[in-house]
Formats: C-alpha cells, sequence, structure tokens
C-alpha cells in the first residue's frame, strides 16, 4: 500500500514528537512491505515568522493533496495575545475546515505499567480503565459566531448552540461502526432535560442506534456522566458526545490516568481523509522546548490511529500499541513523566526503543 501523508512539525515540542514518531512510521513501512510518501509541510509559527501566516496557501494545498494529516504540537506563548488569525494554532482551525473533518476520537486507556500516576484510588482502578470519545466537531457552541454587543448592563456577549439531524446522524455512525468492534456498548451525552439541541441529538442518535440492534445504547445527562466517569470509569467504552460537553468531558478522562500527555487524537470527514495530533499541549514550558524531555507517545499514538482509521491498517496500528505499551512496562519514561524507580530517557530515545522492539 501507498501510504502519502502530509506532515506539520508544529509549535515548540512539536517538531521533537514529530521526529520520534517518524522514525517508528519508517520502521512500520520496511516491516510491512508499505511505500512511505511524506511531504514536510512548513505551517504554524515556522511559517509566521516567513511568511506572516500560520498556513498559506502552498502549504494548505500540501495538506489536501494527502490521504492525512499528521501534525504535531501547535501554539506558543509569545503569540497567545496575537489575533486568532495570526496565531499558529489557527493553522489547525484552518485545516479542520478545509479537510471537512466532522467527529473527532480520542482514544483513553491507563497503562499498567503507570497505573500509580493516576489520581484516582485503586477501587476505581479495579475494573480498568479503556474507553474510546466520539465528539462532533461540526456544530454546537464552539462552530457558532460570538456575539459582541452593549446591553442595559454593560458589554454582554453569547454564541448559539446549532444542531442539525445530518451532523448527529454523521458523527452517530462513527460511534456505533467503532461500538461493533469493542464492546458493544455507546453512551450519549447530552442535555435533553433543558436544551432543546439535546432533545434533537438525543432523538437522533436514537434513531441511528435502531440500526445497530447488536449495539446497546444508553443515555446520560453530562453532569451526571461527569460524576459517574470518576466513581465508575471502567462502566464506560464508547462515549458519544456533542461539540462543547466532548471537549470537556474527553479532558477530564484522560486526566484521569494521571498522563494525559499519551493520547492521541483523529479527527475525520466522511471522505475518508484524517488530521491527525497528539493530546496537545497549546503553551509548554518554554524551558523544555528543544530539550527531548517531553514524551512523543501521544504523538504515536496519533500514527497508530492514522494506520487504523484513514490507511485500515489494523494489524500495524496494533503492533505499535503493543510497542509502546512493551516500552512502558520496560519502565523507560521521558523526564515530564517520570516516576520513581523509572529509567529516564531522551524524547528520540523512546522512539528508537518503540522501533526497536517492533523488529522482534
Amino acid at each position: 500500500m501507498e501510504i502519502n501523508i502530509a506532515v506539520i512539525p508544529g509549535d515548540g515540542i512539536g517538531p521533537e514528537i514529530t521526529e520520534a514518531t517518524e522514525q517508528i512510521l519508517k520502521r512500520v513501512c520496511e516491516i510491512y512491505g508499505h511505500v512511505l510518501n511524506i511531504t514536510h509541510v512548513k505551517a504554524c509559527s515556522s511559517s509566521i515568522e516567513e511568511t506572516g501566516e500560520p498556513l498559506p496557501k502552498e502549504s494548505l494545498k500540501k495538506c489536501l493533496q494527502a490521504d492525512a494529516v499528521l501534525l504535531g504540537n501547535t501554539g506558543l506563548e509569545k503569540y497567545k495575545n496575537e489575533p486568532l488569525t495570526k496565531r499558529p494554532e489557527y493553522a489547525l482551525l484552518k485545516l479542520r475546515k478545509k479537510l471537512g473533518v466532522t467527529t473527532n476520537l480520542r482514544p483513553v486507556r491507563l497503562y499498567p505499567a503507570l497505573m500509580e500516576l493516576s489520581p484516582l484510588n485503586k477501587n476505581a482502578l479495579s475494573g480498568g480503565l479503556d474507553y474510546l470519545f466520539v465528539r462532533d466537531i461540526a456544530g454546537g457552541v464552539l462552530c457558532s459566531e460570538q456575539v459582541k454587543g452593549k446591553g442595559v448592563h454593560g458589554p454582554e456577549a453569547y454564541e448559539y448552540e446549532y444542531y442539525n439531524q445530518k451532523i448527529v446522524e454523521e458523527t452517530a455512525g462513527f460511534a456505533f461502526e467503532l461500538a461493533k468492534a469493542r464492546k458493544g456498548k455507546v453512551v450519549s451525552l447530552d442535555k435533553a432535560n433543558v436544551l432543546g439541541s439535546s432533545r434533537l441529538w438525543r432523538k437522533t442518535v436514537t434513531e441511528i442506534g435502531k440500526e445497530y440492534p447488536e449495539v446497546e445504547l444508553t443515555h446520560e445527562y453530562i453532569d451526571s456522566a461527569a460524576l459517574k466517569l470518576i466513581r465508575m470509569p471502567w462502566y464506560y467504552d464508547v462515549i458519544l458526545t456533542s461539540n462543547l460537553f466532548g471537549d470537556i468531558i474527553s479532558d477530564e478522562g484522560t486526566g484521569l490516568t494521571g498522563t494525559a500527555g499519551l493520547f492521541g487524537s483523529a479527527e475525520l470527514a466522511a471522505s475518508g481523509k484524517g488530521l491527525y495530533t497528539p493530546n496537545q499541549l497549546h503553551y509548554p514550558d518554554e524551558s523544555v522546548i528543544g530539550q527531548q524531555k517531553v514524551s512523543p507517545v501521544g504523538m504515536i499514538m496519533a500514527l497508530a490511529l492514522m494506520l487504523r482509521c484513514t490507511f485500515h491498517l489494523e494489524q500495524e496500528a496494533a503492533a505499535i500499541e503493543k510497542a509502546v505499551e512493551k516500552v512502558l512496562e520496560q519502565k523507560f519514561i521521558t523526564e515530564d513523566m517520570y516516576y520513581k524507580g523509572a529509567k529516564k530517557v531522551k524524547t528520540q530515545e523512546f522512539g528508537f526503543n518503540v522501533a526497536c522492539i517492533m523488529k522482534m
């Protein structure tokens, strides 16, 4: 198979974790006989410095010509107060729109070797922790225009929550299809007791659920689920959410592992194209940039998602995930994830160790 991808190293620690990940991708292609075509794209801060734009037309063109885009960390403190269109992370927002992505996948699992880093007690973790957030990113509050004005009580601002049947159907379809290959359970989160948009969400998800009799569907309110996720994390498998609710609860989900930086994210379009990133650390401590101190696992997991979701290479994706777990079992870890008794390694060395295990 030909694997044609665009790679944007990104900002700050982005180039470090991207370089570590690329060596693993090259090794996968060697082992499984794939033809790898990587187009390195200049975007984010490096592009701003040269052209003043986070994602110039030529860079966007290269991304659209690829089958998938692998994007490293985005955002730097020095741009934090600039207008949105002049900040590095605007490249990510523009890519989302131009690629037509509609659904975000964020798998979260507890690595046994890192269980002690979780803030949850052993009782809560007794049943394990392995769930998949499936979040709409085409509708909702986060995709609406902000309205500002001045009212009788001074300046005011508001957004609106918008959903239609098609938007909900597309993300729900992803959730049910993915659930078939997991435990066959989907929990849909909403606030249907007070929000009209949530009532439309619940009704539409229920209708899609009828097309998947082999998948068990339940509905929960977002606030109740946020509490239940802490008390009974083992209960959940596929968690289907709207844009704003998913943005919040997926961060809670990764935080419960104590290792939020070890997870990847996929943003998928109906066409099959995807945008793949690590769990973002938008404004990292600048003292770690270029020091090879940050774990590349989130980026590596984004690579596994890319192989699984865009190229349908399940065996290759699973091989990467197993190799990462073996390295963690051997207690190799970067400085940002260090714990007593672990063996501290550099970012690049961690990636090299994963690639070496894949040779076995």
